[in-house]
């Protein structure tokens, strides 16, 4: 995964750079686009019960995974622009959340880790 998520990231820069957008890829910017893109994904379980969020039709699947896709690619520029390696970033926040919600307090909890 390291490695296409590396290789993703130098193909969103070349096509980024083919276009001349950089120019526009302030942080403030990409992490703007995210959190928008995050909301369109969002929007498609806006209504829907726990049991339809979890059976959606192909069309929805579909419009779904193009979201997705839209949220790793912003997330991968933003990560890009920042210097940050969202895989060692991840591995790091799992290692730390491992340690704030052990498994004998957690487990089968949605309490905040200043609650169990």
């Amino acid at each position: 995964m390291p490695d296409s998520l590396h290789e993703l990231a130098e193909q969103l820069d070349r096509f980024a750079g083919e276009r001349d957008w950089q120019q526009f890829h302030s942080p403030k910017n990409l992490a703007s686009a995210l959190i928008v893109e995050a909301g369109e994904l969002l929007e498609h379980f806006q209504w829907l019960t726990e049991a339809q969020s979890r059976d959606l039709s192909p069309d929805k699947l579909e419009a779904v995974r193009s979201e997705v896709a839209d949220v790793l690619l912003y997330l991968i520029q933003l990560s890009n622009v920042l210097g940050i390696d969202p895989v060692a970033a991840a591995h790091d926040k799992l290692a730390a959340n491992a340690i704030r919600y052990p498994v004998e307090k957690a487990r089968g909890s949605s309490l905040k880790h200043d609650e169990l």
